[in-house]
């Protein structure tokens, strides 16, 4: 597994793609970064980390999914292999919100970024981007964003973690091709709030009360409403209210 260690840069993902374009790169090929000036999250959204506390890394994935209806299976066994290395240096209170943020107690530390392209003969690319808060403690103005070392009153070693988080990942990919249906199991056991009576916001601004009961096979939130009747929605077409 080659590393490639950045002081600063502007995305590692951009950096990772155009770099794969180059040189043609191995798999599990990892760019990682002390500062990252335009950190992106799901649906344009920007993430920003304070200069070197944070775990900010890419990792080039080709040919791991042969069939993009297997896209969403992908983000659960990246999901899970950040879930398990934290459950590894004992971060509790874990689970996973919809999509793919990594959660302690009610609390945010982390997210990912999946960016799949075809190519002309078929082959699907993946620029996996995570972004981990691991020993920032000051997050003025982001009160349900917080850290590792926030919420386990320890610091902890950012090499460390990436070392369990690709380990875990490599496992977890092994399982996509085999058997998917054990990370879909772990996915659901461990999603925020589910089986909880929760308050969301539609697209129309309109507050409703739902439970989560899983995700669908291509990963939308399936929502039990009052009127006993399930809806599933897309990324950004609901929020939880927590």
């Amino acid at each position: 597994m080659r590393v490639i260690k950045l002081d600063a840069i502007d995305s590692t993902n951009e950096f990772l793609k155009q770099l794969d374009v180059a040189e043609n790169l191995e798999n599990f090929t990892v760019v990682t970064a002390e500062n990252q000036t335009k950190g992106k999250g799901q649906m344009g959204s920007v993430w920003d980390s304070e200069v070197g506390k944070n775990l900010v890394m890419s990792v080039l994935l080709k040919n791991i999914i042969i069939d993009v209806n297997a896209i969403f299976t992908l983000n659960i066994a990246v999901a899970l292999a950040i879930y398990k290395a934290l459950e590894t240096v004992n971060i509790p209170a874990l689970s996973i919100k919809w999509p793919n943020d990594i959660m302690s107690y009610n609390y945010k530390l982390g997210g990912i970024l999946i960016e799949n392209s075809l190519k002309s003969d078929g082959a699907i690319v993946s620029i996996v981007g995570v972004g981990l808060n691991v020993n920032q403690t000051n997050f003025e103005n982001l009160p349900k964003a917080s850290s590792m070392a926030a919420v386990s009153k320890v610091f902890h070693n950012k090499e460390q973690l990436l070392f369990l988080i690709m380990e875990n990942l490599k496992n977890n990919i092994n399982l996509i091709a085999t058997r998917p249906e054990i990370l879909w199991g772990l996915y659901s056991d461990y999603l925020f709030k589910k089986s909880v009576p929760m308050p969301f916001k539609g697209v129309d601004d309109k507050n409703f009360m739902g439970i989560i009961q899983g995700v669908s096979p291509s990963g939308k939130l399936q929502v039990l409403l009052d009127d006993d009747s399930t809806a599933a929605f897309n990324i950004k077409e609901v929020q939880l209210l927590y």
